[in-house]
């Protein structure tokens, strides 16, 4: 079975593809994680792509194209793949259809993961973690027992990532929006889009996802 599975950053996409991967044994084709393996490789596709980031520029859609289709070559034919990060564009939707057609897969499910923007705000900005062991942390969700002492180490250092900050949360969720917007019609038209409440509870996600890959 292969999918695409779609949500904005902190929508929980990496951690429902980990569950996939470990429950249904698919491979994660994660277009940023394989660009940078077929650079430290060297594979052919990998010293293009090479060429044109250390020119500054854009790895155009032709080397990432290139990139998942040696990924594909490299599995068994009968490994269910998520593409995560893939495709981004109409025309990346078109490769795909190229890349599976000429491997004899088609692409089952679009799954997408449907959030709240406000409400992913929150859950986003108000993450923290422990500064020393990364037992993770919320100002609503998950406060540690004792105040201002880690509960799986004691530790009293958190950290905070620049970037969880309301206006690069909505930047973020502007960006993908923009994205996703021009695919999502070509996948509609075949039926195989559907989506998921991407802020229910971790476990009732991952159950819905199941859910819609056993009705095949």
């Amino acid at each position: 079975m292969n999918i695409i599975l779609l949500g904005p950053p902190g929508a929980g996409k990496g951690t429902q593809a980990t569950r996939l991967v470990d429950e249904r044994g698919m491979k994660q084709l994660s277009t940023g994680d394989m660009l940078r393996a077929a650079v430290k490789a060297g594979t052919p596709v990998g010293l293009q792509a090479k060429a044109v980031m250390e020119s500054g520029g854009l790895v155009s859609d032709e080397i990432v194209s290139g990139i998942i289709g040696e990924a594909l070559d490299a599995l068994d034919a009968g490994t269910g793949v998520i593409f995560d990060g893939y495709p981004r564009t109409e025309a990346q939707a078109h490769s795909l259809d190229a890349l599976l057609a000429d491997r004899g897969r088609t692409l089952d499910h679009v799954i997408e993961l449907d959030v709240d923007e406000d409400a992913l705000v929150e859950r986003i900005t108000g993450r923290f973690t422990c500064a020393n062991c990364g037992e993770g942390y919320h100002d609503t969700f998950k406060q540690p027992k004792v105040a201002g002492v880690c509960d799986k180490c004691g530790s009293t250092e958190f950290k905070r990532r620049a970037d969880d900050n309301e206006e690069t949360v909505r930047t973020r969720m502007a960006e993908y929006r923009a994205k996703t917007a021009p695919i999502l019609p070509i996948y509609e038209a075949r039926g195989i889009v559907s989506r998921v409440d991407g802020m229910a509870d971790m476990d009732d996600v991952t159950k819905a996802i199941m859910a819609i890959l056993d009705r095949g």
